[in-house]
């Protein structure tokens, strides 16, 4: 497996972490929340010779789903959300596009709506989806047991967790998904989160 970072400048002032996943025998790839720079996600799977399977989304929030239209257009690849954030990426008033003058609102249809403790494949590499909600009602995590990876959206950074003070948000929930569902995970588990730096015990 390859993964790959690119951080892309946003709107909100901290840039968003969007990861590529390419597994080498299948070429099969995925892009988590490709939030825009759409070029430079491209010319990234291009040259690690991918095709794209799936563009995974841990929420539906603007800032990690702008590069969704323009990606799917150029690369296909089936979207990805959880069940609960999917209505969401119809509605400016919960993805916050309507608030944000840098992208125009946008409206998205996802291909399959996920649910907690769905598996998730990208040849023989499997990931489980985790329902985390706190940033969002349906804001998930996804991890990838056989790394110790995990991918954490806005639901956990490093030091701290996401803002609970938006449509859908839930300071409670994102307590509990921190402490019942993330932190039960090994010790050395390497999390990537949707912004800031990356969490690794093993260093």
């Amino acid at each position: 497996m390859i993964l790959k970072r690119l951080q892309i400048n946003t709107w909100v002032g901290d840039a968003t972490n969007c990861y590529i996943v390419f597994d080498q025998n299948s070429k099969e790839t995925m892009v988590v929340d490709p939030a825009g720079d759409v070029d430079k996600i491209v010319e990234m799977v291009n040259i690690l010779g991918g095709k794209l399977k799936y563009i995974f989304l841990t929420h539906c929030h603007g800032d990690h789903i702008a590069g969704v239209p323009e990606l799917k257009e150029k690369l296909g690849g089936k979207i990805l959300i959880h069940r609960d954030d999917a209505e969401g990426l119809n509605d400016p008033n919960v993805n916050l596009t309507q608030i944000i003058d840098a992208i125009p609102n946008i409206e998205l249809e996802a291909d399959s709506r996920l649910n907690d403790g769905d598996l998730i494949h990208l040849g023989e590499i499997e990931f489980k989806v985790i329902h985390t909600p706190g940033h969002t009602k349906g804001g998930v995590s996804l991890y990838l047991e056989s790394e110790k990876l995990l991918f954490s959206g806005d639901t956990l950074f490093r030091g701290t967790w996401g803002r609970t003070d938006l449509p859908t948000s839930s300071f409670t929930q994102i307590v509990d998904s921190i402490t019942n569902k993330l932190m039960v995970l090994p010790e050395d588990t390497i999390v990537y989160p949707g912004h800031r730096k990356i969490y690794n015990d093993r260093k």
